[in-house]
């Protein structure tokens, strides 16, 4: 793989952690700037709107505009961002400050999809993909957890500014390691759809569908990891120290499925898709019902961390596919449905909670959205 992937990897690792962290940080967010936990957690939710939103939007208005540039601005935007956030004391601003890297965050991973797809074969998009996306799965391996002992030993302010800093050196890589026109290796920027023909691209019902099945998946991923905390100090009975555990157990088995899929996702993403899937579906239900003894729930997160980033991988590199007569905006529909699951998921799941599960309703919540999921795949032949 091309070295310049592993610098875009970089960057989604510093934003991957961002996007991440706050669930070790809230309560002392919270009492810090004088706002309930509640309110505090509305800074999640506004990141996740402003991903799903911001992708799109970041991609159209940056089309015309050399990659490398694009990414760049992003980064430092982004950088920029924490920086501020680190320094507030006024909860509204930094609000602000999260749509903003939100934003940030979304033109970067649109841009840097597509980027990632131009820089190798066009056959190997999935290989690509699992380097790119190995970010996100380190950042919850080591950066969501780093950001939660930072946030304890130093305060809150001291996480953000690590971020600012984990931003730097992937600037400088993508300054020095890309070439101007990153991003455009398989077309002029003359020789590029119009905007027009690109939009009417994106209403393929198989691209549609890929980013359902996305969507769907990476739902259940997000709503069952969102809430696995209180499963772990509460049914499963292990202490607080555990819950860092788990949480690595769960990102190590993202990243492996996600570097496993990957060389699978370009040649032979059916069979990924047609075992995974099944696997997933029964693997959420097992492992609200398993809950209550920590020598299965921990392998089976591990598990589970692999499967959801192998299937919801694969999937995203579908989308890429086929939405490769719309190159500009491939990206920003890949994005799309990552966080559009990302915000459905976590939503869906806390209304579970509330139901006769308790707190091993996401888990259901989980098996439910990927039943969903297999439907659709039904509906017409499997991708692949």
């Amino acid at each position: 793989m091309p070295f310049p992937l592993y610098l875009l990897a970089l960057a989604v690792f510093a934003m991957g952690t961002s996007e991440f962290m706050l669930a070790g940080l809230l309560p002392g967010l919270a009492a810090d700037l004088g706002v309930p936990v509640g309110t505090a957690g509305g800074l999640t939710s506004a990141f996740a709107v402003g991903m799903a939103v911001g992708a799109p939007l970041m991609a159209v208005l940056v089309r015309d505009r050399p990659g490398r540039g694009s990414l760049l601005g992003f980064v430092l935007t982004f950088a920029a961002a924490h920086a501020v956030g680190a320094v507030t004391a006024s909860f509204p601003l930094l609000l602000a400050t999260r749509v903003v890297a939100a934003l940030a965050n979304a033109g970067f991973l649109a841009v840097a999809l597509t980027t990632a797809a131009a820089l190798v074969p066009a056959d190997r998009k999935g290989r690509a993909l699992a380097v790119l996306l190995s970010g996100t799965t380190v950042a919850t391996v080591a950066g969501v957890p780093g950001g939660a002992v930072l946030g304890a030993a130093f305060g809150w302010r001291a996480a953000f500014w690590a971020v600012t800093l984990l931003c730097l050196p992937a600037a400088v890589g993508i300054a020095k390691g890309l070439s101007p026109q990153a991003g455009s290796a398989d077309r002029t920027l003359s020789a590029a759809p119009a905007l027009r023909a690109e939009l009417a691209e994106l209403r393929s019902p198989r691209l549609l569908r890929a980013m359902l099945l996305a969507a769907l998946v990476n739902a259940a991923t997000f709503g069952a990891f969102t809430f696995l905390a209180p499963v772990v100090t509460g049914p499963a009975g292990l202490g607080e120290l555990w819950v860092p555990v788990a949480l690595v157990l769960f990102g190590a088995g993202s990243f492996a499925g996600v570097t496993v899929a990957g060389r699978l996702a370009d040649r032979r993403p059916g069979p990924v898709l047609a075992v995974g899937g099944p696997l997933l579906l029964a693997g959420w239900p097992a492992l609200a019902v398993l809950a209550g003894a920590p020598g299965a729930l921990l392998p089976l997160v591990f598990l589970l961390g692999a499967l959801s980033f192998a299937v919801g991988g694969t999937l995203i590199t579908r989308v890429l596919y086929e939405a490769a007569g719309a190159p500009a905006l491939a990206g920003a529909c890949a994005t799309a449905a990552l966080n559009l699951g990302a915000t459905a998921g976590p939503l869906l799941a806390a209304a579970s909670l509330g139901t006769a599960a308790g707190r091993l309703g996401p888990f259901y919540a989980g098996g439910l959205l990927v039943a969903a999921a297999l439907l659709v795949a039904a509906v017409r032949p499997r991708l692949g």
